[in-house]
């Protein structure tokens, strides 16, 4: 187990992270500190289970996830009703576009791409997505960061694809029913509806700022000011204190009001 927190350790070296990063040297004892722990005792290595604190790998991350969501089944894009898998298109007005079996079940996505997270990763160049979760031990965990991953509506999760968010029509035509997000296929970007974006750019700034990713000045720009816009409401406040109870690490941005005038002036 040791070893593999140092691997894990060491490999971190490349993310130039505010929360994730290599050990830093104390120049006084020449030591290594230790990595930053919003709580005790939580492991930089992956856990497995439903009661241990940690993070885990995306295929146990979705074992917890339906407890992080427990009370709180609504998809991310439409505002659709679920129980277990199966969406309530007759809650949101969904109506499929064309994938009728991927419309009608729920499937955790990933707000911040695993591609973007991955795909300037050398694992990924090796084999792509499926090598890095099994090779690479910081794809592992921002792959399974409990904080990136919400439930969608599957066919609007294949839709989205790894595209950016952005914004460009008020009153967008229809592409899902009453479903309001709406996606460009030939731009490849994705409007998410009105009452997610606040919750959509923390989380970006989360996984950006954790992970040392690489966030364009425009891109940057629109996440900061739908931070800024769209305030933390009580559901967000909620799943971070879940998150934290099977993780042990939430997300800053959610409950440090600090972190945005840090991140973005």
């Amino acid at each position: 187990m040791r070893a593999i927190l140092l691997l894990v350790s060491l490999m971190l070296a490349g993310c130039n992270a505010a929360f994730i990063h290599d050990p830093v040297v104390d120049q006084r004892s020449s030591r290594p500190s230790p990595l930053p722990a919003p709580t005790a005792d939580v492991p930089f290595y992956l856990v497995t289970g439903k009661t241990t604190v940690g993070h885990r790998s995306f295929a146990n991350a979705k074992k917890v996830l339906p407890y992080v969501f427990a009370g709180m089944e609504q998809d991310f894009y439409c505002g659709c009703s679920y129980v277990g898998t199966a969406v309530d298109f007759a809650s949101c007005g969904y109506v499929p576009r064309r994938n009728l079996t991927r419309a009608s079940r729920i499937e955790w996505e990933h707000v911040v791409p695993a591609w973007t997270i991955g795909h300037q990763r050398q694992c990924w160049q090796d084999g792509g997505r499926q090598r890095c979760t099994e090779m690479d031990p910081v794809f592992q965990i921002a792959e399974g960061d409990l904080n990136n991953l919400v439930p969608a509506v599957g066919e609007v999760n294949a839709d989205r694809s790894n595209f950016a968010y952005s914004m460009w029509e008020r009153d967008p035509a229809p592409m899902y029913g009453a479903c309001p997000t709406v996606v460009d296929f030939k731009l490849k970007r994705v409007q998410p509806r009105e009452g997610v974006r606040g919750r959509a750019a923390r989380i970006t700034l989360y996984m950006y700022q954790t992970y040392g990713l690489h966030l364009s000045d425009q891109d940057r720009k629109l996440m900061c000011a739908w931070a800024r816009r769209y305030p933390i409401d009580d559901w967000e406040r909620e799943r971070n204190r879940r998150i934290v109870r099977w993780q042990g690490r939430g997300n800053p941005f959610v409950t440090d009001a600090t972190q945005l005038k840090r991140s973005c002036g």
